[in-house]
């Protein structure tokens, strides 16, 4: 077994979430075992200073390389704290780092910068580090994102129940897991269809906004006296507007095919206050609004898989800090019935910490050099291995001493 730490901060921008797993086997036959997890919040002036890059504010290279500095130095912390939990140390840090601007590719390359340094990382814990994931897809065409299905593949696919994994983070995104179980017609079909990689039973891509704009929304009306809707409680009190959902729902990337991947760049502040204005004349009470905009997250999962899945799958499994909004949770089951909706916790992965579990895969993978994105995933035009390595110096153990 290989102990490695996995590090990432979403788009909400919430925290750093810190997985250490035992990792084994390849691809195949991979094994995970989660250790400990937690979430470290960052210092908030750090956190205002990354939304305020997020959100397109000016920043000179000298600030940059600060932040950049800063940023790294917090996850590190949090990989020492964590590591600190057992005697035996970690031998690997995958780290995703903080994104602060995607660019989808067009007619150009795509373009996505992740804050962090894995070679500052390094050196202050003394383990070697792999960041930068998104870099050897985005060369070869890709979105560069969404990662995390091709380890959803072997965590959460099931042999008869086709599933779809939705992340509910600042964006949300899906991984689509066709069934093991296949109809064939004779042995030699079996022992061929056996032979199939995985990956040729998975899609995915973002499906739109989650976090991000409704805790936007939140700040904004609750006067900056709440950053989120707990439980969607505020939300469940309106009442959506479905006209406006369906105006919204014509927007440009939700009509897009995948492979397709988005931000904040597009569901920023920007967007709510397109979407503040829109409201006006509908006459609609605070809740409302936000419900609207809960109803919009749901609507667009809803849309996605109606439009560009082969099939609905027969199982829905949530994930990540939008899993815990009982009222958006609600939505998507009305939108989406029969279809039963459950949390990836309830099949033994964990829901707030399963994109760290990813981070250390993707390092593990690259440690043993297995190119892992999918193509059919993020729109690459090869198989790529994912992630820069950084050794520290040699002899060094980081601040362990």
């Amino acid at each position: 077994m290989t102990k490695v730490i996995g590090l990432i901060s979403g788009t909400s921008v919430d925290g750093i979430d810190v997985a250490l797993v035992d990792v084994a086997g390849g691809q195949t036959n991979l094994t995970v075992q989660l250790l400990a997890a937690s979430t470290y919040p960052y210092p908030e002036n750090l956190r205002s200073q990354i939304l305020d890059v997020c959100g397109g504010a000016s920043i000179s290279m000298a600030e940059l390389a600060e932040l950049n500095d800063a940023i790294a130095q917090e996850f590190a912390t949090a990989a020492l704290t964590i590591n600190q939990k057992y005697d035996e140390k970690a031998q690997l840090i995958g780290s995703h780092g903080q994104t602060v601007y995607h660019r989808p590719p067009s007619q150009q390359l795509g373009y996505s910068l992740q804050l962090g340094r894995g070679e500052v990382i390094a050196n202050l814990t003394g383990i070697p580090t792999i960041s930068n994931f998104r870099a050897a897809d985005i060369a070869v065409g890709g979105q560069g994102a969404p990662l995390v299905p091709c380890v959803d593949i072997y965590l959460l696919r099931h042999p008869e129940y086709t599933r779809c994994v939705q992340n509910l983070g600042g964006i949300g995104n899906v991984t689509y897991l066709k069934s093991k179980k296949l109809k064939v017609r004779s042995q030699k079909e079996k022992e061929l269809v056996a032979t199939l990689p995985p990956s040729q039973a998975v899609l995915g891509w973002d499906t739109g906004p989650s976090n991000t704009l409704l805790d936007l929304a939140v700040e904004h009306l609750s006067q900056g006296s709440k950053t989120y809707d707990k439980n969607g409680e505020w939300a469940a009190s309106g009442r959506p507007c479905q006209e406006l959902v369906e105006t919204w729902l014509k927007q440009d990337f939700f009509q897009q095919k995948p492979p397709k991947s988005t931000g904040r760049e597009l569901f920023g502040k920007d967007y709510l206050f397109n979407c503040l204005t829109d409201a006006e004349k509908y006459n609609l009470t605070t809740a409302d609004i936000l419900a609207t905009l809960t109803e919009l997250t749901a609507a667009s999962i809803n849309h996605s898989y109606k439009n560009f899945l082969p099939n609905l799958p027969d199982q829905i499994l949530l994930c990540g800090g939008g899993s815990h909004n009982l009222y958006l949770k609600k939505r998507i089951e009305k939108l989406l019935v029969p279809i039963p909706v459950m949390t990836t916790a309830e099949v033994g992965v964990d829901l707030d910490f399963k994109e760290a579990i990813a981070m250390a895969v993707l390092a593990y993978w690259r440690s043993l050099e297995i190119p892992c994105n999918l193509p059919e995933v993020t729109g690459a035009k090869a198989k790529v291995m994912l992630g820069e390595i950084h050794q520290p110096i040699t002899g060094s153990k980081g601040v362990w001493e």
